[in-house]
């Protein structure tokens, strides 16, 4: 259930890292500190990851099958988490810039515990979960969609990747999970299938 809606900053257009250092220090980072991120660094990584980069045609920073747009992103957000921002389980809508919340509570645990128990996870303020809604594309390609889909799942994770190493973060990379238990604790819609998680915090 919908509780209320977050309007996220504007994003940056102009960095201070170039790509090819963020792209030189990219690593999968396990160990996270405390600290707390921004609600601007929370802004820029859901910007980068499936924000609106071309508003008159609705394209996205990551690249889609027919621009069909089969993702969605979930965030896990702890006690603490996002600076002015209760922990809970939120929905990014790309059309407004917002993040919807879906649940309140700290829930990274649950999350790590789905996820083979890796409770590494749950030091990371953030956790991103990354959906796919077959039909979305599928009613185009058919079963070509469900390869498309998980295409794009890369291209925004590396999206992920980049954006938190320019910001000065760290983030990890999750396949190994059980779907229908991370579905059950994020509550999100029930044909949105999680593909990815990637924690992502200040590294230790």
């Amino acid at each position: 259930m919908n509780q209320g809606s977050i309007l996220l900053p504007k994003p940056s257009l102009d960095g201070k890292v170039s790509l090819e250092k963020a792209i030189k220090g990219r690593r999968t980072v396990r160990d996270f500190n405390e600290r707390s991120l921004s609600l601007n660094h929370l802004s820029q990584l859901l910007w980068a990851a499936q924000g609106i980069t071309n508003p008159k045609e609705g394209k996205r920073a990551a690249p889609s099958g027919g621009a069909l747009y089969p993702l969605d992103i979930y965030l896990i957000v702890g006690e603490n988490g996002v600076e002015g921002t209760e922990s809970g389980i939120f929905h990014y809508l790309p059309e407004k810039h917002s993040i919807s919340l879906l649940s309140k509570g700290d829930r990274r645990e649950e999350i790590a515990s789905a996820s083979l128990w890796q409770m590494w996870m749950a030091r990371a303020p953030v956790i991103f979960i990354i959906t796919a809604d077959y039909r979305r594309i599928t009613g185009k390609y058919g079963e070509r969609g469900i390869r498309y889909a998980l295409m794009e799942v890369g291209h925004v994770g590396q999206n992920l990747f980049l954006q938190a190493e320019a910001l000065g973060l760290g983030a990890g990379i999750v396949g190994a999970f059980n779907a229908a238990d991370v579905s059950k604790v994020m509550g999100g819609a029930p044909q949105h299938e999680p593909l990815l998680i990637m924690p992502v915090g200040y590294k230790k």
